[in-house]
């Protein structure tokens, strides 16, 4: 059986990054869904995660097969929720979990509960208890990871484009012990 870990990621990680985002993207193109259809995320907002050290690899046999960026503290984007609300509040202490994608060569696997709960133990390790997602109200698939990785959706955000315009998302928590 082949090692699966994840780790942090380092700028020698960034072509395969690039290349998995670039897949999602596709992806989620050949879907429907206008998630990340705007440029979002850019090379930049990717180079700047790896510099911060808050994205996350999932090796699978040496190879990367997934990749997320572990936010840690306030986000911006979460300060606002419509049609619910936040267990801790809008201030609550808490990771957001960004940018999470999965290699098309390991895509259908399974593999994304294992990159779920390898981003909620580090978010347990850096002594966090409460874990936040969003996503596209499209994004079917991301939605099942979440709900059945234990969140709970909690109401929508709204995320800033590039246009200018704002972009709902359902946003989920999860809270630990």
């Amino acid at each position: 059986m082949a090692a699966t870990y994840l780790r942090q990621a380092t700028n020698e990680d960034l072509p395969a990054i690039k290349k998995i985002i670039g897949e999602a993207k596709k992806y989620l193109n050949e879907q429907g869904i206008d998630q990340w259809q705007t440029g979002y995320p850019t090379d930049e907002d990717l180079e700047t995660d790896i510099k911060f050290g808050i994205t996350y690899v999932l090796i699978i046999d040496n190879k990367i097969a997934a990749t997320a960026a572990l936010h840690q503290g306030l986000d911006v984007s979460y300060l606002k929720i419509h049609d619910g609300e936040w267990i801790n509040g809008v201030n609550g202490r808490y990771t957001a979990i960004h940018r999470i994608a999965m290699s098309s060569d390991f895509r259908g696997q399974h593999l994304s509960e294992k990159m779920m709960t390898g981003l909620i133990t580090i978010s347990s390790v850096l002594g966090y208890k409460d874990i936040r997602i969003d996503t596209h109200p499209e994004n079917l698939g991301m939605q099942h990871v979440i709900t059945t990785n234990g969140f709970e959706k909690r109401g929508v955000i709204h995320m800033e484009e590039e246009e200018g315009e704002a972009s709902p998302r359902y946003a989920y928590q999860l809270i630990i012990e």
